[in-house]
């Protein structure tokens, strides 16, 4: 890569860094994870810098990237399940109510495949437009529209029965306590 480009990205990561973090952390739930994430696509993009010929695109370039590396790294996962006597108390960490459903909402969004997960970041997060996001997705906007349809049905699904399991949960810890009291 010639001195020029290689200022140039330099120039592109300093200046957008902040973003693409948003833009991994959105893709993530874990904050290291997101960094890597971002790295990864940063190294890989670095390799192509000098093929991105309008660089006004080099935002939606690198989103793809950081969707894909997420998506090789989802479909790599071992799903080694551990057995437990006891369940583990989910806790939240933060005490303030946004951030508890910031925690809730990007744990319901493990339920959703890669492809809705990142049609929801890139429009809700990101907000991007359809078009936009069907150019960063390499679809159409009518595949845009439908997978954001399933994936924010499939999210308030999540939602009520989430709230359902709350509501039994929350009536059996009562009886519980009243025979307990009796």
């Amino acid at each position: 890569m010639a001195h020029g480009e290689v200022l140039e990205f330099e120039e592109y990561v300093r200046t957008r860094q902040d973003a693409l973090l948003r833009s991994a952390r959105r893709l993530v739930p874990d904050p290291v994870d997101a960094q890597d994430l971002l790295q990864t696509a940063l190294v890989r993009t670095y390799g192509r810098w000098e093929g991105i010929a309008d660089k006004r695109l080099a935002d939606a370039y690198l989103r793809r990237v950081m969707i894909n590396t997420r998506t090789e790294w989802w479909r790599a996962r071992k799903l080694e399940e551990v057995p437990t006597e006891q369940l583990p108390d989910a806790r939240v960490e933060d005490s303030t109510e946004q951030h508890a459903d910031r925690a809730l909402l990007m744990d319901i969004m493990k339920v959703l495949a890669p492809k809705q997960r990142s049609v929801v970041v890139l429009r809700h997060w990101e907000q991007m437009s359809t078009e936009e996001t069907a150019a960063a997705l390499g679809m159409s906007a009518g595949t845009v529209k439908s997978t954001l349809h399933r994936a924010l049905a499939r999210l308030r699904q999540e939602l009520e029965s989430r709230d359902r399991e709350e509501l039994v949960a929350g009536a059996l810890g009562r009886e519980e306590r009243e025979r307990c009291a009796a």
